[in-house]
């Protein structure tokens, strides 16, 4: 009787821890929740990047953080697996490290695999929470419109006793920016043309300013008596509207183009024709069966007309040999 008792504990337990695994897995851009609201991310979806640039003197290190709040990212073609983070990541970290006085593409010096599925890898899947900002005590303007999603799961060096690793992603409520305008990573697989990721210049510094999505900061910080390397990122948007899912987006494949409606009325025009000359025919002279049809005797012989048509165009097309233009008796 005690074997049974400890096996139904155990089956307790794994199913206690299920829930957990579910919810993160499970983390749906199309239906994020917080406090009884509801947000539709779907469009800020696919590769994203923002960079974090630091030059001393000679130099420069760029770090390009890559973030897909929907599914994980995809693997870069022009790095090698060693370079970048591991497979299951939604938002990743690569530093490139280059000296100008070497005239060099740089080398990849830090990989930051900040958040993810990693349950073959690390023992757990991605962690994620949504707090709304309207409303809440400890954000610095709680009239504000948007929502607050962490993502956490990832741990640099990649393995179970490394530092533990935090997105911060806060969508601040813009009605007159669609927030999709952002850098999109072009260098992942399935992408025909590829696109050399540069150093930010100073130049693009007020490209930067106005983008949608922005860098905030990468450093340690202190979290529940843990310290945490800590990724937060800025993302003014529509859909973080608290009214957006009531104006969603149109759909874009749901609308028929020029040449649907053109066979549309056409087919209407042609059944008309024929609806109003049967009725007619019948009305005025009796007809029954093909008599009914305007036109029916041209109907009737489209099959032979069609066939002897195609029998010019072979004819046509094959020259006629060497005949002359004779054909054989």
């Amino acid at each position: 009787m005690v074997r049974p008792q400890f096996s139904l504990l155990h089956t307790a337990a794994f199913l206690l821890s299920v829930p957990s695994y579910t919810y993160a897995v499970g983390f749906d851009c199309s239906k994020v929740v917080s406090q009884g609201v509801q947000w539709n991310l779907k469009e800020l979806g696919g590769d994203r990047t923002v960079h974090w640039v630091r030059e001393d003197g000679v130099i420069a290190k760029n770090t390009t953080f890559t973030i897909d709040i929907c599914k994980p990212i995809g693997k870069k073609k022009d790095l090698s697996a060693e370079d970048q983070c591991p497979g299951g990541t939604r938002v990743c970290g690569i530093e490139k490290t280059t000296n100008s006085a070497e005239n060099s593409n740089g080398t990849t010096t830090g990989i930051f695999p900040i958040a993810g599925d990693y349950v073959t890898k690390l023992g757990h899947g991605l962690d994620a929470e949504v707090h709304r900002l309207k409303g809440s005590r400890s954000h610095s303007d709680s009239t504000e419109e948007g929502l607050t999603l962490e993502l956490s799961g990832g741990k640099v060096p990649f393995n179970k006793t490394g530092k533990k690793q935090k997105a911060i992603i806060e969508f601040h409520c813009d009605r007159n920016t669609d927030g999709t305008d952002t850098d999109k990573d072009d260098t992942v697989e399935g992408d025909d043309d590829k696109k050399t990721e540069g150093i930010v210049k100073r130049d693009d510094e007020e490209k930067e300013k106005k983008a949608p999505m922005k860098f905030i900061s990468y450093k340690n910080e202190e979290s529940g008596k843990e310290d945490w390397d800590v990724l937060r990122i800025s993302w003014n948007t529509k859909y973080a509207c608290e009214d957006a899912i009531n104006d969603p987006p149109p759909n874009k494949e749901s609308s028929w183009g020029f040449f649907t409606w053109f066979i549309i009325i056409l087919f209407l025009a042609v059944a008309s024709y024929l609806i109003f000359g049967s009725w007619l025919n019948y009305n005025r002279y009796g007809a029954r069966g093909w008599d009914l049809l305007p036109h029916g005797d041209t109907i009737r012989d489209i099959p032979y007309i069609m066939k002897d048509f195609g029998r010019r165009v072979v004819t046509t097309v094959q020259g006629g040999g060497s005949r002359g233009g004779y054909s054989a008796v």
